[in-house]
């Protein structure tokens, strides 16, 4: 359960870091290209990827659109984060994992059991309760849009991340390794063209808060991993405890930390949000 422990630490530490971004005049874009540098490096430090085996027929398609989408998402979470806090953020990006199975259901032709359907029409309310706006001032504003954006983009990259897994002519680690590097040069691309016609300029800050990023970033990958290798015979327990520990965690560092202020509905649906997790978590462990 250590692994566990330490994947959810270094999850919400992400979202703690970018919460912080503001007060320290982060570049957030800058930061998230050293943060893909930082993650590819250790990626190849600690997985020694086959990167020799990677030919014409890889997946190349799957690489581009989450090299595109990874540093977009990335912006989008520290949006989230900035406009309406760690709570409703990462809630949504945990929610996020209805759209997989969903995926599972129309395209892999997966069957749904009750406990699934269930754990679905609880997380939709939880999502409806969980971004009610409190005051008239927020109800006017569009940030709403925020983690709906995270709530979709993290769905689909799960998918393409699914879809990845599934092509066996390739280890896994070779193919993260390769997406990673792909959305590092993304990234720079972003920078450069933003320099260029913003003049925005380079900081050594960003670059001190783009490797804390990226290590927490990778540290939340390899000890998912190595909690699904240590507990390979109960996945349902790594998928439910990280969930439930990040949405936990996340609420209680924001309510308690950075004071976010939530109404009693919005209470409510992170409660919700929970037990969506549970029931899916229970779907998962009856079909086996």
């Amino acid at each position: 359960m250590i692994y566990i422990v330490l994947s959810v630490f270094c999850s919400v530490i992400v979202a703690v870091l970018l919460k912080l971004a503001k007060r320290y005049e982060i570049s957030i874009i800058q930061a998230v290209t050293v943060n893909y540098f930082t993650a590819l490096t250790l990626c190849f430090l600690f997985f020694k990827p086959e990167v020799n085996l990677l030919s014409s027929s890889a997946p190349w398609p799957i690489y581009i659109a989450l090299a595109i989408l990874l540093p977009s998402i990335f912006l989008v979470l520290a949006a989230s984060v900035k406009k309406l806090g760690i709570v409703k953020t990462d809630i949504a990006q945990r929610l996020s994992l209805f759209i997989p199975i969903l995926a599972a259901y129309f395209i892999f032709r997966e069957g749904f059991n009750q406990y699934k359907l269930i754990g679905l029409g609880i997380g939709f309310l939880a999502i409806l309760l969980t971004f009610i706006r409190k005051s008239d001032q927020e109800k006017k504003s569009n940030n709403w849009i925020y983690p709906i954006v995270v709530f979709i983009g993290f769905g689909v990259i799960d998918v393409l991340f699914k879809q990845i897994a599934l092509y066996k002519s390739l280890p896994y680690t070779t193919s993260l390794f390769t997406v990673f590097a792909m959305a590092f040069l993304v990234s720079v691309a972003i920078v450069i063209y933003l320099v260029i016609t913003k003049k925005t300029k380079l900081q050594l800050v960003n670059l001190a808060c783009g490797l804390i990023l990226g290590f927490f970033n990778f540290g939340n990958i390899l000890f998912y991993m190595k909690a699904h290798k240590a507990l390979s015979e109960n996945p349902s327990t790594v998928f439910a405890a990280m969930n439930l520990g990040v949405i936990v965690v996340g609420s209680l560092v924001g309510i308690v930390v950075f004071k976010e202020k939530l109404s009693k509905l919005n209470y409510v649906g992170i409660v919700l949000a929970l037990v969506a997790v549970i029931f899916i978590t229970l779907s998962q462990h009856a079909v086996r």
